[in-house]
């Protein structure tokens, strides 16, 4: 049995050292954008009308897989969504969300989409669908992020 203990740790980085051996092992953890401080954060309070399990129940939400998004001409916040989701038959759905992503930048994600609303016109464009994202205001600024889920999850996976 080896006798081996953390010598040094931080939130970025920790060594590892064992007694039985000289050498140090050193792990250096992903130093991605620290999480907004608690007390910065504010969110939309929760809906006090409550929803019924069978009405709740017809909404389906699939795991799609972007495979193009563009910028819609002449809209400053609409991107257009080419969407897998798993039915052979591509997916366009529409959505308002350009001041917070580049198109390029979401091409091969995995994202999570309401399939069943009806189609919506918007710009001249059938959007069939929502994609589904979480927003909160930090430091008076408001902050969006879509659902994006792992890549092995595949598209036209049914949440539950």
């Amino acid at each position: 049995m080896v006798d081996a203990g953390w010598i040094a740790s931080d939130f970025t980085s920790a060594t590892f050292a064992s007694r039985e051996k000289s050498s140090r092992l050193s792990i250096n953890f992903c130093a991605s954008a620290a999480p907004p401080l608690i007390s910065n954060v504010k969110i939309e309070p929760l809906f006090e009308e409550t929803v019924d399990f069978d009405t709740f129940s017809k909404s389906d939400f699939r795991a799609v897989k972007v495979k193009e998004c563009v910028a819609v001409p002449k809209s400053k916040k609409l991107l257009q969504f080419t969407l897998d989701d798993g039915t052979g038959v591509d997916r366009t759905i529409l959505s308002g969300i350009h001041a917070y992503y580049e198109p390029e930048e979401l091409v091969g994600k995995t994202l999570i989409a309401i399939t069943n609303l009806p189609p919506r016109a918007m710009m001249g464009i059938e959007s069939c669908g929502m994609l589904l994202s979480a927003i909160h205001e930090e430091e008076g600024e408001e902050k969006l992020h879509l659902l994006m889920v792992d890549n092995h999850i595949p598209a036209g996976a049914k949440l539950y």
